[in-house]
């Protein structure tokens, strides 16, 4: 059982290094290509033709990837009005509760990402000139995907105190 924990460890590790060094190298490459962009325009009066599409294409894998971070480490956007007056397995079974439905809601834009990335292979739309879209449009599946699978698993290890995520003011009872 310790091997099998182990190496799920080692896996969430390689997961997190690779969703850090991700969010680090399209923000260096958004903040080199817009002052790249910027510099063109302001002193060459030219430009990169595929600059601003890539720097649209680059929010959207930089605010994906921010999300999974978010869900990593629990830091996503929510509304704790309840938890300072709930005991606290109560406050476990409501955020039970939550990741549950926000496992739901990714695991439905997960789906419908799909849907709209097969629509754009389908129709065989090009990026840039002559990339195609759904090489680039293939992150919000794939991330809405991992962020259901992340809330799905955090429903579960919360309540057997596997994640160590004690609710904020709580006692272990």
């Amino acid at each position: 059982m310790k091997r099998i924990a182990s190496i799920f460890n080692g896996l969430e590790k390689a997961g997190t290094h690779a969703e850090d060094a991700l969010l680090l190298i399209i923000l260096i490459g958004m903040i080199f290509l817009a002052g790249t962009q910027i510099f063109l325009r302001n002193f060459l009066e030219t430009s990169l033709y595929w600059g601003d599409e890539m720097l649209r294409m680059m929010v959207l894998w930089l605010t994906i990837a921010g999300g999974l971070a978010a869900s990593r480490m629990d830091k996503h956007i929510s509304i704790a009005v309840l938890d300072r007056f709930l005991p606290v397995r109560t406050q476990i079974v409501t955020k039970v509760i939550i990741d549950l439905f926000t496992a739901f809601i990714c695991a439905l834009f997960a789906w419908h990402s799909a849907r709209f990335v097969m629509g754009s292979y389908e129709f065989g739309d090009l990026l840039m000139r002559n990339i195609p879209a759904w090489t680039l449009q293939i992150i919000l599946p794939i991330g809405f995907a991992l962020m259901a699978l992340r809330h799905l698993i955090l429903s579960v290890t919360r309540p057997l105190n596997l994640s160590g995520n004690i609710p904020e003011g709580a006692k272990a009872e």
